[in-house]
């Protein structure tokens, strides 16, 4: 098949092309020869299509070859738009005879779409490729190839239409490729299978044709310049202004060429030239060294290549523009600083970018842990001071330092009776019977980050003293929840509780246990 950009038309039938190989391939039944034939009727009407396409092309360059007064090498370019139709045609219509040769010899009607025999694999073969090698396949595939040699003098990477099993790269078995083009094609072929391999050939002679045209097509007016498109154009300073100041544009005549067919590119790269003429420019601007407003000047260079005179004339544009600095807004509930070891949320957005805002971000000092909603992100500090560094779209848009705090410790208290223990006044023996020591977090820290200021104490000692000595075995408590029921039997009035905190932890925000260095003592008169 001939390179270049293939239009959708073709595309599709390339993918029939693939769906036949693959019946081709399978056991033969009625479901099967019904799909064969509905692939047949439906590259015969693509085929249809092309051909009035390739009329309709043949008549365009004659239009736009009259548009420029008939010169010499526009009538030429026509005359070999017309000789590679006529080919074709013949071409084409050579192979709607191997078609009604095939259809008759099959036992059907000729000129009808509707098969009594859609099989027939064994006529189909003599056919085709007859007893000694003499069938029709041997000549078609000497003219196709012949009509492909034609059409590469205008298109050069046209290749051979009709290839032996051993040169087809669609061929993958090993026990086929000793096949020539006849036998690969046609033996243990159903009827309705081998029209269908007709109308693929007829389909790749079109899209040559189709290719070659368009060559020449490119060709018509090409020393020529008609500008037949004009209009009108302005061009502003800029298209923000503050009210007050003044609005500057300029307003002048464009005029183009609709056969022109220019080359652009931008900075030395090629650029997407539309069907209108106009090149897209479009490119993401990188950050320069910004002054003081955050202005940093940079260019762009286009050129525009065309034919005139018969010779390459190129013109070359440099344009100034501005790169203005992303001011980045970071909304947290503590934005001027961060707690150590905690998910700090924050809300990185750039509004200067609007819809183009893609963010990614990078920490020196912290872990980073992006959010489900754009710009979101989750800082997790390591060290006392961290840089977070924001890009959208892969360029860098700038950062900013915090500093670190530590995580406030919480207070411990001691809850006995639903009260807070008293160490001054005492506190009843039989309140101590249910006592609590809860890790109380920082109030601020607390509405910062309520998920990081989860403390629990999660390990102490009881000691009931009497005098200077202790009255009873320790108890050791696992939980901030105790029954002390048996110092209630055994306590006196004038003795006391000693508690002393021998472990407090903390649950951050991802459910993560960690140990809290936190020093607590009590000392409870009991009366």
């Amino acid at each position: 098949m001939a390179g270049g950009k293939e239009t959708p038309r073709q595309k599709m039938i390339g993918m029939m092309y693939l769906v036949l190989t693959a019946l081709l391939a399978l056991q033969v039944n009625s479901a099967i020869l019904l799909k064969f034939k509905f692939l047949d009727d439906s590259l015969l009407g693509i085929n249809d299509k092309t051909s009035v396409s390739n009329d309709n092309t043949v008549k365009s360059i004659q239009s736009k070859v009259e548009q420029a007064h008939n010169q010499k090498g526009d009538l030429a370019v026509l005359e070999q738009s017309n000789a590679i139709r006529t080919r074709t045609k013949q071409m084409i219509d050579y192979l709607r005879g191997v078609r009604d040769r095939l259809v008759t010899a099959t036992e059907n009607t000729k000129g009808k779409n509707e098969y009594k025999n859609m099989s027939a694999e064994d006529k189909v073969a003599i056919t085709m490729i007859g007893g000694k090698k003499d069938g029709a396949a041997y000549e078609m595939k000497d003219k196709l190839n012949e009509y492909s040699s034609f059409i590469k003098q205008y298109v050069p990477n046209a290749a051979p239409l009709a290839l032996d099993a051993k040169e087809d790269p669609m061929v993958t078995e090993p026990e086929q490729k000793s096949k020539n083009f006849a036998e690969i094609n046609f033996e243990n072929t159903p009827l309705v299978a081998a029209l269908a391999v007709l109308s693929q050939k007829e389909a790749e002679v079109l899209k040559y044709e189709s290719d070659a045209l368009g060559v020449l097509a490119s060709k018509v007016g090409a020393k020529n310049i008609i500008f037949d498109k004009i209009g009108a154009f302005a061009s502003a300073e800029s298209n923000t202004v503050a009210a007050g100041t003044k609005y500057k544009a300029e307003l002048f005549l464009t005029a183009s060429a609709s056969g022109l067919n220019p080359s652009m590119t931008l900075n030395g790269s090629p650029l997407s030239v539309g069907p209108d003429g106009k090149g897209k420019v479009e490119f993401t601007a990188r950050p320069g060294s910004f002054d003081q407003a955050g202005n940093a000047k940079a260019q762009w260079t286009g050129t525009i290549r065309f034919k005139q005179g018969g010779r390459d004339t190129t013109f070359k544009v440099t344009v100034p523009y501005t790169v203005t600095k992303p001011v980045m807004q970071i909304q947290s509930a503590s934005v001027q600083a961060l707690y150590f070891r905690c998910g700090n949320k924050l809300s990185v957005q750039v509004p200067a970018l609007g819809a183009q805002y893609e963010p990614s971000f990078s920490a020196s000092g912290a872990s980073t842990i992006k959010g489900s909603a754009k710009g979101e992100v989750t800082l997790v500090p390591n060290s006392k001071e961290v840089t977070l560094s924001v890009s959208s779209g892969g360029n860098p848009i700038g950062s900013q330092t915090f500093q670190v705090r530590p995580i406030p410790k919480p207070e411990i208290k001691c809850i006995v009776g639903g009260r807070e223990a008293n160490e001054k006044q005492g506190t009843p023996v039989t309140a101590v019977r249910n006592m609590q020591l809860r890790a109380v977090a920082d109030a601020g820290f607390s509405t910062f980050l309520p998920d990081d200021a989860r403390f629990r104490v999660a390990r102490y000692e009881v000691i009931l003293v009497r005098g200077k000595r202790p009255a009873m075995a320790p108890i050791t408590v696992n939980g901030p929840t105790v029954d002390l029921s048996s110092i209630v039997n055994s306590a006196r009035e004038g003795d006391r509780l000693y508690i002393e905190v021998k472990q407090v932890q903390r649950q951050n925000f991802q459910g993560n246990v960690e140990e809290v260095n936190v020093s607590k003592t009590f000392n409870i008169p009991l009366i």
